[in-house]
């Protein structure tokens, strides 16, 4: 037998090599198992990686060792999964539009949205006409905004149109950079956002009550306030001032509506008003049409455009929302928004308070009672946030990370760190578990 006959063997007209297969079939199946294993490990490491660790400054990505080490239970501490209440991810609205089934079903064909512009007559010339229509509807309809002589500008969340407010209002040409204040405590966002870009037009000053110089401001008013919940008005404490009023929880669900808001630049979003944060859209209301032009500008220059198929989307949302109210024949309150939502809202609050009051260890804002000319109602603001106080912590945020609850720590709103703001607009699944989690705290810290 020749020497290639003897190293190959034919079997049925295939040639085999008995040694070199048996170690291929082996090295294909063991690399194959580490492939797979690896990219199990990275999924979940990529879900670990999710989750912000504000203490370190970091996320738990950096971290050297993984997966973490389980960690004995102290006495008194509860170790269960965790609740992350540090955003406000409005995901509690989900049941009720999940309820409407096919009523705000939209048909986008692919022929539309081609085009960059929706309206060049308008001055905001992105800006969908359906969707500014929808939006005069809805406020004339709760009252909560006045809309005439306002011009419509639509943006990429609320985020962005305060960059373009900002940038509207500030001169190019100023000899200093403008200051940037409000009262604390404060929204968290406002002084990342103000500093993100390191730019000359602007500087983030903190607290408006501790701002004493003779130079012009811009001061933020949010009402109710995030993250308290208070109605509140402007410090003003000085001249050359303007004011920038963001209302994105001015909606009857959160607070009476009192007045028709009529304010030179008024800021909503959608993410707060029907929970649609997806969607990131959010409009201005502005009287001044040169800072309406300018706040356009910016726009069209950082993003040209909002996204045509969110304010058609969103037009249709609205729309739907104003007709369970002008339809004679919905009377029943779970098929209107705000109904919906004020129920779910003072059904969490009296939870919350509830769970607060069985012992020493919390407190909660008393906050403003009032006559809703919208429901009729008489009602507390509810915040869609709790401004929760540990009374026997100094650290409320880490104290309440020990229980596997992830809040926002009060520095971060200019305020104590004996305070944190917890997101109520959650899942009820989390909402439910981060009540029983606080009864536990109250009952075992109490003496």
């Amino acid at each position: 037998m020749s020497t290639k006959a003897a190293d190959a063997k034919k079997i049925k007209g295939q040639v085999f090599l008995p040694g070199a297969v048996h170690w291929l079939v082996v090295s294909v199946a063991i690399n194959l198992g580490l492939l797979l294993k690896l990219i199990h490990d990275r999924n979940l490491l990529l879900e670990w990686s999710s989750l912000p660790d504000k203490e370190n400054g970091t996320h738990l990505s950096s971290l050297s060792s993984y997966p973490p080490e389980p960690k004995p239970a102290n006495d008194g501490q509860i170790q269960q999964k965790l609740i992350n209440l540090d955003h406000g991810d409005p995901t509690m609205y989900q049941s009720y539009w999940k309820q409407m089934g096919d009523r705000t079903t939209v048909v986008i064909s692919g022929w539309q949205s081609v085009s960059y512009f929706s309206d060049t007559k308008n001055l905001c010339w992105f800006l969908e006409p359906g969707f500014a229509n929808a939006v005069t509807r809805l406020h004339n309809l709760v009252g909560n905004a006045e809309t005439e002589n306002r011009h419509i500008v639509v943006g990429t969340g609320s985020t962005q149109l305060f960059q373009a407010v900002l940038y509207a209002l500030c001169p190019s040409d100023a000899p200093e950079p403008m200051n940037i204040v409000s009262a604390a405590p404060y929204y968290s966002s406002y002084p990342l956002i103000t500093e993100c870009l390191k730019s000359g037009l602007y500087k983030w000053r903190g607290d408006a009550n501790d701002f004493d110089k003779e130079e012009p401001y811009i001061e933020l008013v949010t009402y109710p306030n995030n993250p308290d919940g208070e109605i509140r008005e402007a410090v003003f404490n000085g001249n050359g001032g303007i004011l920038v009023h963001d209302l994105a929880y001015y909606w009857p669900q959160y607070t009476p509506i009192s007045s028709r808001a009529d304010h030179d630049i008024m800021l909503f979003t959608l993410s707060k008003s029907t929970g649609h944060a997806g969607m990131r859209l959010g409009w201005a209301l502005v009287k001044d049409e040169a800072i309406a032009r300018k706040m356009v500008k910016f726009i069209e220059i950082s993003s040209i455009g909002v996204s045509k198929d969110s304010q058609v989307r969103a037009a249709k949302i609205l729309d739907v929302i104003s007709d369970t109210y002008e339809d004679t024949e919905t009377s029943d309150e779970s098929k209107r928004f705000f109904d919906y939502g004020y129920q779910e809202m003072a059904k969490r609050w009296t939870q919350l308070r509830e769970a607060a009051n069985k012992g020493q260890s919390f407190s909660l804002p008393n906050l403003p009672v009032g006559e809703c000319n919208f429901s009729n109602r008489t009602f507390g603001t509810q915040p869609a946030f709790a401004w929760l106080k540990c009374e026997k912590a100094d650290d409320c945020e880490s104290f309440l990370k020990k229980h596997k609850i992830l809040t926002r720590g009060g520095a971060y709103f200019g305020s104590s760190k004996k305070y944190v703001r917890a997101s109520l607009i959650g899942h009820l699944e989390d909402y439910n578990e981060f009540i029983r989690r606080l009864s536990l705290i109250n009952s075992t810290e109490s003496p």
